[in-house]
């Protein structure tokens, strides 16, 4: 039941808000009573912690899937970030500005985490496409990679509430391209292209 509970409660979280959805919601959700949730869950905050986490996890998951499915450089990076854009397509607004914004202390206690698997990810990537020529040899990769990393979150906190959820795709895609062009060969360039070429026909 436990685990029913954070699900639904994730998906809940992430399609309407962390403040807007109480215990009452998610209870009719699972046609349970409140009490139910409260056996697993002290508070909101308890829940929302586990609920994130979770979420996190699954998306860690989805992550390395794609990682291990032998796409080169560029073409991963984008299909992460269409993962990204699935997973949060029925969101209003950036879930990490929700969570930073009402919930602090787990968006604080997540963010650590995220950097440390975002470093992982795009280091790896990073060294693949300088060795499949995609990406030029001549950089600080430790720095690139906080650089993207910045950028990233940038587009997920800040007044992006005011934003819709095509405009964040936009806005992800426009970092990701912007990261790209700054370390990519003429080869990776030509990827590029196509790449974008193919998401602007999938949009």
């Amino acid at each position: 039941m436990k685990q029913k509970i954070l699900q639904k409660a994730g998906e809940a979280f992430l399609k309407y808000g962390f403040k807007s959805i109480t215990m009452d919601d998610i209870a009719n959700e699972l046609g349970i009573s409140k009490k139910t949730i409260y056996k697993f869950f002290k508070n909101k905050q308890a829940l929302v912690d586990e609920a994130v986490s979770l979420v996190h996890d699954t998306m860690h998951q989805e992550i390395y899937c794609i990682c291990d499915k032998g796409y080169n450089a560029i073409e991963e990076n984008f299909e992460i970030k269409n993962m990204f854009k699935n997973m949060f397509k029925n969101s209003d607004d950036s879930p990490m500005f929700q969570l930073e914004k009402y919930y602090p202390k787990t968006y604080n206690k997540i963010i650590g985490n995220e950097f440390n698997m975002f470093k992982d990810c795009i280091l790896t990537n990073l060294e693949k496409g300088v060795k499949d020529g995609l990406y030029r040899e001549t950089m600080d990769k430790n720095l690139i990679t906080k650089f993207y990393f910045s950028l990233v979150m940038s587009i997920h906190s800040s007044n992006l509430h005011t934003y819709n959820k095509n405009t964040l795709n936009k806005l992800e895609t426009s970092v990701l391209e912007y990261h790209t062009r700054a370390i990519a060969t003429l080869k990776g360039l030509k990827i590029l292209e196509e790449q974008l070429e193919k998401n602007k026909i999938e949009e």
